[in-house]
């Protein structure tokens, strides 16, 4: 079995780490879009409430 250098464990490391972190990140601002789009649709609601009962044709 080869053995692995300590500046490729810690690079690898890090790069895993990142990953993570990213993934992680890119949860928290798909969360941070969904909520504004419902605060959205919600104004948009409150301010055109005729539109939401008006039958669709």
């Amino acid at each position: 079995m080869t053995a692995i250098s300590k500046e490729y464990l810690l690079l690898f490391n890090t790069v895993t780490n990142t990953e993570r972190a990213l993934a992680q990140l890119r949860e928290t601002l798909l969360e941070a879009q969904r909520q504004a789009e419902e605060l959205f649709l919600e104004e948009t609601a409150q301010d055109n409430p005729a539109e939401e009962t008006r039958p669709t044709s």
